[in-house]
This record gives structure tokens, sequence and C-alpha cells, in this order.
């Protein structure tokens, strides 16, 4: 059994796609998850599965279609691929205030070329790095007016995503162990 975890993209934002945490877990439980755990309400679960990381994806999202009658993006990181975010934080490593700091989690790799294109002063003072498939943020003024939302990357990069602040990735860092 390999430890998971699985971060949902849009849920339980504000009155769009609300989803109880234990219809969640039930929703792992019927999947064949054990030891399934869901940390705040913003779709964020911790399980064990023999099953591998595509095929859970595939398989989370087309019940989650067919029980809660919602098209969510999922993202399956394994704990290895969870550690790697954690240690490869640029931001995290200086003196910015860890409050400040989120990651954005896309569902595969962007494009070089799509990547080399984003615009670095587009949301001064915040600051991004992209490595491998995640977008660290510091924004100094706080996420919720930073220009570099996940629409902005999205669209830029043209793969989904869903961004975590920087307490919850270290939380599911802890869960995993």
């Amino acid at each position: 059994m390999r430890t998971y975890v699985a971060l949902l993209r849009g849920i339980n934002l504000g009155s769009h796609n609300k989803v109880p945490m234990a219809d969640l877990r039930a929703l792992f439980d019927g999947l064949g998850a054990e030891d399934v755990e869901t940390y705040v309400q913003s779709g964020n679960v911790v399980f064990k599965s023999a099953d591998g990381a595509e095929k859970l994806t595939r398989a989370i999202e087309r019940r989650i279609q067919r029980d809660l009658g919602l098209s969510v993006t999922v993202i399956v990181l394994t704990r290895p691929q969870l550690t790697k975010v954690l240690d490869g934080n640029p931001f995290a490593k200086g003196k910015k205030d860890p409050a400040k700091l989120h990651v954005t989690f896309v569902a595969e790799k962007p494009a070089r070329a799509k990547v080399s294109k984003l615009d670095p002063e587009r949301g001064e003072p915040d600051e991004f790095r992209v490595v491998g498939s995640q977008i660290y943020l510091h924004c100094p003024n706080g996420y919720g007016r930073t220009k570099l939302t996940n629409a902005y990357f999205e669209k830029q990069l043209g793969v989904a995503a869903t961004t975590r602040n920087w307490k919850t990735v270290t939380k599911l860092g802890e869960l995993v162990l």
C-alpha cells in the first residue's frame, strides 16, 4: 500500500461545489482506499491504496462525477512527490513569512515554451517560481490580492491547477508520514 494525497480543485469555495468531508471520505472508502483522512474543507485527502496514481486520479474524478454530480480536477501525489514539493520551495528557505507562501499544483508538467512566456513582473511585489509541476508563490500582500491566481496560470499554461497555502502543504506532509 502506498500513501497518497489527493488535491481536489474548486470544491467548497463559498457556495460553489459544496462537498461534505464525510461524503468525500465515504467516496474514497468506496474506491477501496484505506486510512482515509481529510484536512480542512478545501478538498485535501490523505489515503492509502495499492493502485497507481494515474489510475486513482481517473477513478476519483469519475466517482465524484457519478456520485456528487461535479466535474472536479483531482491531482494525486505520492508521499515522495509531496516530500519533493516541501523540499523544493525556493521561498521557504529565505526569510519569507510562511503565511505568505503558496503552491499551485498543476495536473501535468507545463510545456517549457509556455513557462518561458510567463511574465515575472505581472504580480509585483508577488513572486513565483515554476519548479517541475509546481508553481511556488510568495505573496507579501496575501493571496487574495495577487494577480498570480490559479486562473492566470491555468490560462497561460493550458493545464488544470489547484493552489494551497504553505500551512496546508506542510500539514499534508505531516499527515503522510
